[in-house]
């Protein structure tokens, strides 16, 4: 039953003419104001819409105006306007927590992702399938309100606010047509978590809310799946000393009070959860601090290493167990995935890592750098300790850096290179930024310093990002842009200059692109296709594998085929998968790496041999929306060699899609 029905003031809950009359209103002012002006009175339509928020049949008359609210540019110069970098757990708490006007705002936005979920509305930037995963997750994060009374908060919001929010995601739940809830969050969960994100903070809040739910059987109805129960133990209850989720104080007493023996299957039950679900447990730092105390030989066993990891951990022993006392917390579980992954990569053998690794444990942070790590991640633990746990979870988790609310694809891709291939030119560019506030890197012989440039791309800082990329984008933003901007002029893409420069020497000085620069038309295409094959297909190379990652951009489209936009990616490998199809494994670095791109082409994230954080396709559908890339020209095979059906496929693929009309 709607809250809002039963509440005292005893509102007008109908969508009568008279608070549809303000509402039209206000919306065609702002269109016509903005076709003159550019700038938006956003504010009048806002008030107009805040009384309809209390009813169905108001939401209703919400969602039916939805092409003329966007039309007149309402979400115009916000973050809202870019509707597929919004993240969902930023959205969750802007709609619970947020001043009143950014709480209505995002109520409209999402109103207007269920009519672009369902094909009402068509957005020229996001499809149909991003909206749905996006509300999916946002109704998770918030199902308390869907399933129980309104909390105290809520409740006490200035104008009854909160029974507004509690009425859009009754009318949600409605609309997005789930039979059963629980088991599509849970599903949708499970999706998220098989990329294995370095920022799970959503995931386990959601995960909360689906356990809040399952203290309330009727509430959303259907059966309590093994896949529920698996997360929900993972964050809560991993182990039999913590089974009934005690709280800290009374499992450190249990602890004390165990034999070796009883330890040992803790620490193992401990290693089962981490690795089958991604998710570390608060209690798991409880239980590796209370190990260093007794027992540091049983760390390797709870942190499920391999013979490859806990040699690293024997190798050094000293800097591991620092990087335990200095980083593990409760507040910081999640770095226990990042240090296990981490060890299980070897990267520690690379010898300038552990004294890089050294000097970030003594690094001295500015006043700037800590200043943004309390603002976003509070100060339970000192700034110096979320970036250090954040180290360890980017490292551990190169494929798991997503690049959050803001159109940065480049500068995350960069951090992600080198965390996978230099993880000691990564601690470098950190320290920079974390001890000095600026960033220098060289271009062609100068040196570019980020503490002199202007704005990059992005235009607000991040908030949703892990710590070591809300310090480093920024200025690798600047830098990016500033690289650009030297470049252009030059009769080619600027790409071709910049990315080897900025992302390193490791980087193919061969380059192709598919769209002229000037005309935006096609260019060579079956060239391009064919060097393409050459440079990186096994069968057509020599059988030589992708040596180091490599930067590529790709024209991404929607499930209806549309042309949403250029983006970053890397090129990781090229490699047969378990049906015998040759496959290229890539990283997009957008935090979602499932997705439908139309013409049958859905980017794969599990059951195909990835590798976590992996995305992959068939080579022909990858080319399909492939525009530029990198590759070695001395190790390159005969274009002439690749199959004349096998490009024709790829390029009637992009022909019929991104490419039509050029």
């Amino acid at each position: 039953m709607n809250r809002a029905n039963q509440d005292p003031e005893n509102r007008n809950n109908s969508a009568s003419a008279e608070l549809l009359k303000p509402l039209d209103a206000a919306i065609n002012r702002l269109a016509e104001t903005n076709a003159i002006e550019g700038v938006s009175p956003v504010f009048e339509v806002i008030d107009a819409a805040k009384p309809l928020m209390f009813s169905p049949e108001g939401l209703e008359a919400l969602y039916e105006r939805v092409p003329a609210i966007e039309s007149a540019g309402f979400f115009g110069g916000s973050d809202w306007d870019y509707p597929q970098t919004l993240a969902p757990s930023l959205a969750a708490r802007t709609v619970r927590h947020g001043e009143a006007a950014a709480t209505l705002v995002e109520c409209l936005s999402q109103i207007r992702l269920l009519a672009v979920a369902k094909g009402d509305y068509i957005h020229p930037a996001i499809s149909a399938e991003h909206a749905h995963h996006f509300l999916a997750q946002v109704l998770a994060m918030n199902l308390d309100l869907v399933v129980s009374d309104l909390q105290e908060s809520d409740r006490l919001r200035p104008d009854q606010l909160g029974y507004a929010v509690q009425n859009l995601y009754h009318y949600l739940l409605r609309h997005l047509g789930y039979e059963d809830l629980l088991e599509h969050l849970v599903a949708e969960v499970w999706r998220i978590l098989a990329q294995r994100p370095v920022q799970v903070e959503g995931v386990k809040h959601m995960v909360t809310q689906i356990a809040v739910c399952l203290e309330k059987p009727d509430a959303l109805g259907g059966e309590v799946s093994d896949d529920a129960v698996q997360l929900i133990n993972a964050v809560f209850s991993p182990t039999e000393g913590c089974r009934e989720d005690p709280g800290f104080e009374v499992y450190s007493e249990r602890l004390a009070e165990m034999d070796d023996a009883t330890l040992l299957q803790e620490a193992i039950a401990f290693a089962r959860a981490m690795h089958g679900t991604g998710l570390v447990s608060a209690y798991m730092p409880v239980f590796i601090r209370y190990l260093r105390g007794r027992w540091n030989e049983l760390i390797p066993t709870a942190l499920g290493l391999s013979y490859t990891g806990a040699d690293a951990f024997h190798c050094y022993p000293a800097l591991i167990h620092r990087l335990i006392d200095e980083a593990l917390f409760p507040e910081t579980s999640q770095c226990a995935y990042g240090l296990a992954m981490m060890l299980e990569r070897g990267i520690l053998y690379s010898p300038p890592v552990a004294p890089s690794l050294w000097r970030q444990i003594r690094l001295p942070l500015c006043d700037a750098a800590a200043g943004k790590i309390v603002a976003v991640f509070g100060s339970s633990r000192s700034p110096a300790c979320f970036l250090l746990a954040d180290v360890l979870n980017v490292l551990g988790r190169p494929l798991g850096i997503g690049q959050g609310n803001y159109p940065t694809c480049q500068s995350t891709r960069a951090l992600s290179m080198w965390a996978y291939n230099m993880p000691a030119e990564l601690l470098r560019i950190l320290a920079w930024a974390a001890r000095d506030d600026e960033i220098v890197m060289r271009f062609e012989g100068n040196s570019i310093s980020s503490r002199e440039l202007g704005a990059g791309l992005a235009t607000e800082p991040p908030v949703d990002v892990d710590a070591v990329s809300l310090l480093t984008v920024p200025h690798l933003d600047r830098i990016y842009f500033e690289m650009g901007r030297r470049s252009v002029g030059r009769g080619e893409d600027p790409h071709k200059w910049v990315n080897a420069e900025f992302h390193g020497d490791h980087v193919g000085h061969g380059f192709r692109i598919a769209v002229d620069v000037f005309t935006g038309g096609l260019k060579d295409f079956d060239g391009f296709i064919r060097d393409f094959y050459a440079a990186y297909h096994p069968f057509y190379n020599g059988n030589i594998p992708v040596i180091n990652p490599q930067p590529a951009g790709i024209a991404v489209t929607d499930s209806a085929t549309r042309f949403l936009g250029w983006h970053a990616i890397t090129i990781q490998r090229l490699a047969l998968d378990a049906d015998k199809t040759m496959r290229v494994y890539f990283f997009n670095p957008n935090n979602d790496s499932g997705q439908n791109w139309g013409q049958g082409i859905v980017t794969s994230t599990q059951g195909h041999s990835e590798r976590y954080g992996e995305a992959s396709l068939p080579v022909a559908e990858f080319v399909s929306r492939l525009y530029v890339f990198h590759y070695d020209p001395l190790e390159k095979g005969e274009p002439g060699d690749v199959p004349a059906d096998e490009v024709n496929r790829a390029m009637q693929l992009a022909k019929d899609s991104w490419a039509m009309g050029r």
